[in-house]
């Protein structure tokens, strides 16, 4: 079970403080649209720390599964690009993952179907925003010999 919670820096202020089971924490918020300095500004956008746990989830799986599966990984990147709807609530309408696994012999079928196993059956995060989000993906092998 998770048990995370956020709290609102103070009143001037568009920045939150998120915690999670573990006591981690992270600093989120949105900028005022008319500020002249949002260049510097030091917080996670909300939308954006989802598409952060939805690569991180998906990852996590990929390397369990090929390391179960004795595959030699060096490096697993994953880019996503999201999409989201021009009104509120701004839902994410197309997500696409483009991951990138270096390693030594790696069987691209084995890495495949990682991928597929981790976005239709392991990842909890694919699974919440699949009813409303298409999901699609794209892969890299690099030979690391």
């Amino acid at each position: 079970m998770s048990n995370v919670a956020v709290r609102w820096t103070g009143k001037d202020s568009q920045l939150f403080i998120g915690r999670d089971t573990f006591g981690h924490v992270v600093m989120s918020g949105s900028w005022p649209k008319d500020d002249p300095n949002w260049q510097e500004w030091k917080a996670l956008k909300p939308s954006d720390l989802l598409l952060i746990s939805l690569a991180s989830c998906a990852a996590y799986d990929l390397v369990m599964i090929l390391d179960r599966q004795r595959q030699n990984m060096t490096d697993v990147y994953v880019a996503v690009d999201g999409t989201q709807a021009p009104d509120p609530p701004y839902a994410f309408t197309d997500v696409h993952m483009h991951y990138t696994v270096e390693g030594v012999n790696l069987d691209p079928q084995k890495v495949e179907r990682a991928i597929v196993l981790s976005e239709e059956k392991y990842c909890s995060v694919t699974a919440t925003i699949r009813g409303v989000t298409t999901i699609t993906h794209s892969l890299e092998i690099i030979d690391a010999t």
